[in-house]
């Protein structure tokens, strides 16, 4: 697309500096909350990409040579940056993302888990010693960076994912080429310059705008060891799948149906609050949200729609910067018409509407809002349960047993959340055994692990066999080299030889 008269074009951050694009290609950035372009965000062609990891590779000769603890110096000053600036970044989100600012200090704040984990890079980066395992041969691993790697993150956090991604990627010595999504790329730009005022290296750190062509030119690139990746499910697989092909490390985070089961005995007050916030915070947006509240028994559904039918009502959507808002606008007015269809198509199909959010009170007519809908007697064959939802469209679906419920979410494609609200010892624990999830709550809403635990949901939810967050990105962005060696005495006997198939006899 041509540029628009009168609307800033941003740039690419290459090897320390910010850098124009060179493609002739930039894709609009809205505000969210209005509606209105915001910038234009240049789009790199594959020489571009291939610019960058060079410049990268370059910086990562040097940067895996400088101590750990050196390195761990760098973080912790970016830490302390971050803390600094989290007002101005939690402005920065909001503007591009739509969420209100209470949402975006909260992913700065789960972001910074990853920081802190990074910071104990020394620890995770430990190797193994045993002296002697056989002829005076003492055995050693380490653990090396792999080299020039990438994170490509999603729209809905703009902080707290590439952070989560790559800052345990930098600790370990590897250089990060950052490619963020076109429709959120300032707030990258922004942290980007922290780590340089931070002192890293000018090259270790980057960030790369653009599309689809900048993707494949990663994919394919042969000094590009490893890829990690969080998105839909769609485009998880296709990254997976290509990045396998060109022989690289993978690991790619899809989307999510996540289930929300009240058993008869739990506290329906407080299985109401936590699901509007689990369902509706971030305008739904979240591959962690809850989708789907499962009551269990005709009575307990009766009760718990009631009660939560009139709490959805009062919800209010409004501007990011709006103190009273409990969640902002939709990404874009695509993913807007693509939600409304979805509440379309399920009404078409038989589902029950308690609550319309279709037509809201919007603080500005263009912004891309929506309002909380809520809808009833969903059943498992209607494409509203079957797909990931991004948009403050949620569902009840009514089952009669736990049972019943454990096998409606194992038979699910997707494996990403769920969680149980009950006062029963036994149910919780049946639930936590039998479920095939990855990340489970018993009343917790959201069961996201804080920082220092891995991350991953199964099935279609996670392809590739690391984690995001916690030890296992540690694993992810280092190869393990284990050495042995032996220093014999001056006297060795130097016409011997063995054939036999070494042993420790």
């Amino acid at each position: 697309m041509e540029k628009l008269v009168g609307v800033q074009t941003i740039t690419h951050f290459i090897g320390g500096e910010m850098k124009q694009g060179t493609s002739g290609r930039f894709g609009k950035v809205f505000k969210p909350s209005t509606g209105e372009v915001m910038v234009l965000c240049p789009y790199a062609s594959a020489e571009e990409v291939n610019e960058a990891v060079a410049i990268a590779k370059n910086a990562f000769a040097g940067w895996k040579k400088t101590p750990v603890a050196q390195r761990v110096e760098i973080i912790h000053r970016f830490r302390s940056l971050l803390v600094e600036k989290t007002e101005e970044l939690a402005q920065l989100i909001g503007l591009e993302s739509g969420k209100t600012i209470s949402d975006a200090k909260g992913e700065i704040s789960r972001g910074l888990e990853s920081v802190d984990l990074a910071i104990n890079a020394p620890h995770l980066l430990k190797g193994e010693y045993s002296v002697n395992v056989g002829g005076e041969i003492n055995a050693y691993s380490i653990k090396q960076p792999l080299g020039v790697v990438t994170a490509i993150s999603p729209f809905n956090f703009p902080f707290m994912v590439p952070v989560a991604m790559a800052t345990m990627a930098v600790a370990c010595g590897n250089a990060v080429i950052l490619k963020p999504s076109e429709k959120v790329p300032n707030s990258a730009l922004f942290f980007s310059k922290l780590w340089k005022e931070a002192g890293l290296p000018d090259g270790v750190w980057n960030v790369v705008n653009g599309d689809k062509e900048a993707v494949d030119a990663l994919l394919k690139h042969p000094d590009v060891p490893a890829v990690s990746f969080v998105g839909s499910t769609r485009i998880a697989q296709y990254i997976y799948e290509e990045g396998c092909r060109n022989h690289k490390r993978v690991a790619a985070f899809g989307g999510g149906k996540n289930h929300m089961i009240i058993m008869p005995d739990a506290d329906l007050d407080h299985a109401v609050n936590s699901f509007l916030g689990a369902a509706y915070g971030a305008a739904s947006q979240r591959c962690m949200a809850i989708s789907a509240a499962v009551p269990v028994g005709e009575k307990t559904a009766e009760a718990f729609v009631a009660k939560l039918k009139r709490r959805v009502q009062d919800l209010k959507v409004g501007a990011y910067n709006d103190a009273d808002a409990d969640f902002g606008a939709l990404i874009s007015q695509e993913s807007k018409e693509t939600v409304i269809k979805y509440i379309e198509q399920s009404l078409q199909e038989g589902a029950e509407l308690c609550v319309d959010g279709r037509h809201p009170e919007a603080p500005h007519s263009q912004g891309f809002y929506l309002g909380a809908t809520l809808l009833d007697h969903v059943t498992p064959d209607m494409q509203i349960y079957r797909e990931e939802v991004f948009g403050p469209a949620r569902i009840v679906v009514r089952l009669n047993s736990l049972d019943e419920a454990i096998e409606l979410i194992n038979n699910h494609e997707y494996g990403n959340g769920v969680t149980i609200f009950t006062n029963n010892g036994y149910a919780g624990r049946t639930f936590a055994e039998q479920i095939e999830v990855g990340m489970v709550g018993i009343n917790v809403p959201i069961p996201i692990p804080v920082g220092y635990h891995n991350f991953g949901g199964w099935k279609r939810s996670k392809f590739g066999e690391s984690h995001m967050f916690g030890p296992d990105t540690a694993r992810f962005f280092t190869k393990s080299k284990t050495i042995s060696e032996r220093w014999p005495e001056n006297d060795i006997q130097h016409d011997q030889v063995n054939f036999d198939f070494p042993s420790n006899r």
